[in-house]
């Protein structure tokens, strides 16, 4: 149900269960759980794709499932702390870059896969739907704290409580995505961008993402005392030196994550 590979430094993790539109059982869950924890420590690995097989990126929980759970007296049988919040919490915190190639639609939990990378490549076709409210539920997997990061409170209120799809020329206008290709170019449009950070400085990646996620809940001067402390951490590192090096020799630099 996980499809896990490396090439030019980039794990790409894709969700390969197409005839169900990469809808989220336990077993995918358990296997997209340890297919992230994998790639967050893959030292072969310096950026990371996650992306659908199929026509859909991922349509969030597989409801047949949820409603034999709910039959069964089991309710939503722990699988929010078990593996939504541990796998979006990965995805969002792990030390190097996350690109989503979103080939189609995105919704419930599959739209906050998507918005807990930190950039998303969405086909012209990719549809984002935060389908919570539709039934009965409030959002999870983290919506409710990357979305309005993402496109502001009021346009997140919006979209959680009226539950309408947002085709990707909207998702562009909000910022929702980075850039939105034809449905044929999207993969390969995130596997060169995810390539491109694969090559550069991994650990000035893994501080920016750290002092975003900080900056956003914290005053001026915490945020900038933890910049200061990112940033001398960053300045021992040999990819700056030698890229200091570099920039002085009119050279381009090369990074090694080191």
């Amino acid at each position: 149900m996980i499809r896990y590979d490396v090439t030019d430094a980039v794990a790409t993790i894709t969700l390969d269960r197409p005839d169900a539109m990469n809808s989220l059982t336990t077993e995918l869950k358990d296997a997209l759980l340890d297919a992230v924890r994998r790639a967050a420590g893959d030292p072969s690995a310096r950026a990371v794709l996650l992306t659908g097989a199929g026509r859909a990126f991922c349509a969030g929980q597989d409801l047949r499932e949820h409603a034999d759970n709910l039959e069964a007296g089991r309710g939503l049988a722990g699988t929010v702390h078990r593996h939504y919040n541990p796998i979006v919490e990965l995805i969002a915190t792990m030390p190097k870059p996350v690109v989503a190639a979103v080939n189609g639609v995105a919704a419930g939990a599959g739209a906050s896969l998507a918005f807990a990378c930190d950039l998303r490549i969405a086909s012209e076709k990719a549809k984002f739907a935060l389908a919570f409210a539709g039934i009965g539920l409030a959002p999870d997997s983290g919506a409710s704290w990357t979305l309005q990061r993402l496109v502001g409170r009021g346009r997140a209120a919006e979209l959680m409580l009226l539950g309408e799809p947002l085709d990707a020329p909207r998702a562009l206008e909000l910022g929702l995505v980075t850039r939105v290709v034809p449905p044929d170019d999207v993969l390969k449009t995130a596997q060169e961008l995810a390539a491109r950070l694969a090559q550069g400085p991994t650990l000035a990646y893994a501080a920016t993402k750290r002092a975003l996620a900080y900056a956003a809940t914290h005053s001026l001067p915490d945020s900038l005392a933890v910049e200061a402390e990112l940033q001398d951490a960053c300045a021992a590192t040999q990819d700056h030196v030698n890229a200091t090096r570099a920039f002085l020799a009119k050279e381009r630099p090369t990074f090694h994550g080191e």
